[in-house]
């Protein structure tokens, strides 16, 4: 074994994606033990050594027993001597409660932060890997010394655009919200960006009302950072369509795919394919005809240099 390789971890959840990353990196594998006590308590015991070795844990926060599971790792494995650990969060997930609306709100994202900011710290730091966050604001929520990487997945969704859609095609979102980070995605690929203007029709319903760019006899591509339930994007979708768009493609950093959205993609009829990467879970899970996954384990390899 050489001393100077880095060891990677992962979460149970996230064993595919480790695979995938010491496919394509030069990794020593990190092998971990794990039970579930009768209570429900889980067991946990690092089969590696990682004394004075750097050391890569990779775990999405796709659930609060998920987390946990990532940040009692984190700590075992520090506590045992690693020389620096690298954190990545494929899916940072606490999105929702990024801020406070109402009085006594719990801003969720904000006490996750500081809980990993808690983590004892390594000789070397200890490092933090985020993909297309859905808010800007959440690196800015872990205190100390932490040091905070922000990965935009811009070369996968470039490449895979510049695939499926047909010459002048058109780079839209779902609303107005992601139009900047649309627009820069847009401006590389040296096509048009379109956004659609909403208004909300009742306290959980919008409708649209206009489209910012004429799409009309063109493929149209439209990009969301993350897709829950799918219902922004089919009305999105079917207003592009409405409006003269020809086939209709979607790429998406973090597909969810909550209450079966793939399957009402699908019936809508307006979006020919699905595009995610692989940072959550759900997308490993439903690759199929209608969603290809592509893998964020090159992009990872590349930082981790």
């Amino acid at each position: 074994m050489i001393k100077n390789k880095k060891i990677i971890f992962s979460t149970q959840a996230y064993s595919y994606l480790r695979e995938r990353v010491l496919k394509v990196g030069d990794f020593d594998k990190g092998e971990i033990e794990v039970k579930q006590f009768p209570d429900g308590e889980r067991y946990q015991r690092i089969l590696t050594d990682v004394y004075e070795r750097n050391v890569v844990l990779i775990g999405g926060t796709i659930s609060d027993s998920d987390t946990l599971e990532i940040y009692d790792l984190a700590h075992a494995l520090i506590k045992y001597g690693a020389k620096s650990i690298f954190i990545i969060f494929p899916y940072f997930g606490y999105s929702t409660m990024e801020r406070a609306v109402k009085k006594g709100e719990v801003v969720t994202a904000k006490s996750r932060a500081v809980m990993f900011s808690s983590l004892p710290r390594t000789s070397q730091g200890n490092h933090f890997m985020f993909f297309d966050l859905h808010s800007e604001g959440i690196p800015h929520y872990f205190e100390g010394q932490v040091l905070i990487n922000h990965v935009y997945c811009k070369s996968i969704v470039t490449k895979v655009a510049l695939e499926l859609a047909a010459p002048g095609f058109v780079m839209a979102c779902t609303d107005a919200g992601r139009a900047k980070w649309v627009e820069s995605l847009a401006n590389d690929m040296g096509v048009n960006a379109a956004f659609v203007f909403k208004r909300r029709v009742s306290g959980d319903k919008t409708e649209v009302t206009s489209i910012s760019a004429d799409v009309e006899g063109k493929d149209v591509v439209i990009y969301d950072d993350m897709i829950r339930t799918g219902g922004s994007l089919i009305n999105a979708a079917k207003a592009y369509k409405e409006a003269g768009a020809n086939k209709i493609f979607t790429i998406t950093t973090h597909g969810l795919f909550n209450n079966d959205a793939l399957d009402k993609i699908k019936a809508s009829g307006v979006i020919e394919k699905v595009i995610t990467t692989d940072t959550h879970i759900n997308s490993y899970a439903l690759e199929s005809d209608m969603l290809r996954v592509e893998t964020i384990a090159d992009l990872i390899v590349e930082e981790l240099k």
